[in-house]
């Protein structure tokens, strides 16, 4: 259901009420289990309790407990959550492509290729390596662009020479495992995992501020993307800079994405379905921006509450299960797709 509201001066607002109440519903479901994983641990602290001490009336222990250990790898997950799904979104939007993920395009083993490098080539601190995925991610995203360009990008081009990077790439971070010595190369395969073990202040400050600056920006250039999802052609004759906006949006999703990796590992397939799963709840056209970062946020929350619950906080890393969801979701879509004759 869809309702116009008029106001003074010519300014007209549409509100979706279903993507509205789904968006809501998201937000109210990431941050439940927010309060709960920050519960979770080898010293559970009821909700009640969390809500208390996040409000500044906890006790010495647990005020460290909740704001020093638990509260920043919480944020973490919701800012990397939110970064991928709405990178994904970008991605799967400008392709015209449900496969146009930065997971099938190579961007995650762009960034893996730039952290391995300074794990193993430079024995790199943990700032080292996150800067060197940020890197490895940007100058990926720039290869695509420059490789698939041929009077424009479009859509199947991209996702394929996606593709065929991310098999280059592969290959390249399984020469630089093969000449690791035993202590990096197992330092180099826990972060290829994906992992929010760890995690802290120091991750969260970086990633809050690049995404304070991105999503307004990508926000305010939704209705030309949206027009963009209809065809060059067609955007043109809109008024829409083609070329313009698609290189502004391609170049926030890979910052979005490359600095979601830098600060987790590449964590799998939440950019593939977060945008589709949102697209589905909310059945609405377009890109479906802000329900796809709400719903990236909420899956990985969920993800390493169900790691920490099944297998302990650090025993498995939120980026094994939702490889496996993200997986069975991939497969699923191919079918889905090849059936539909679009594959």
């Amino acid at each position: 259901m869809r309702i116009r509201a008029v106001r003074s001066r010519g300014l007209s607002v549409r509100l979706d009420i279903r993507a509205l109440t789904v968006v809501v519903l998201l937000i109210v479901a990431a941050l439940v289990a927010s309060v709960v994983l920050i519960g979770t641990g080898d010293f559970p602290i009821p909700a009640a309790d969390v809500i208390r001490t996040l409000m500044g009336n906890g006790d010495a222990g647990q005020e460290f407990i909740v704001n020093e250990l638990r509260l920043p790898r919480v944020l973490v997950g919701l800012l990397v959550g939110a970064a991928l799904g709405l990178g994904g979104a970008l991605f799967q939007s400008i392709s015209r492509n449900p496969l146009g993920s930065p997971d099938v395009l190579g961007l995650g083993q762009g960034s893996t290729a730039g952290a391995l490098i300074m794990i193993v080539l430079f024995k790199g601190s943990a700032f080292q390596v996150a800067g060197g995925s940020l890197v490895g991610g940007l100058l990926t995203g720039l290869a695509i662009y420059v490789l698939a360009w041929k009077r424009g990008v479009h859509g199947y081009r991209l996702v394929l020479v996606g593709i065929g990077v991310s098999a280059v790439v592969m290959a390249v971070n399984g020469y630089l495992l093969t000449k690791a010595d035993l202590v990096d190369a197992a330092r180099a395969v826990v972060w290829m995992t994906g992992s929010l073990n760890g995690r802290g202040w120091e991750q969260v400050w970086p990633l809050l501020t690049l995404c304070a600056v991105l999503v307004p920006l990508v926000l305010a250039n939704a209705r030309p993307l949206r027009m963009l999802e209809m065809g060059d052609d067609v955007a043109y004759a809109l008024g829409v800079r083609v070329e313009r906006t698609r290189m502004l949006l391609m170049l926030s999703a890979v910052l979005l994405t490359a600095s979601a990796t830098a600060a987790a590992g590449p964590v799998s397939f939440v950019a593939l379905t977060a945008p589709q799963l949102s697209r589905r709840l909310t059945r609405s056209p377009g890109p479906n921006l802000v329900p796809a970062m709400c719903m990236g946020a909420a899956l990985l929350i969920v993800a390493d509450w169900a790691s920490q619950r099944a297998f302990g906080a650090d025993q498995l890393p939120v980026g094994v299960v939702t490889g496996v969801v993200g997986g069975v979701y991939l497969l699923w879509l191919l079918v889905t797709e090849r059936k539909a004759g679009r594959i």
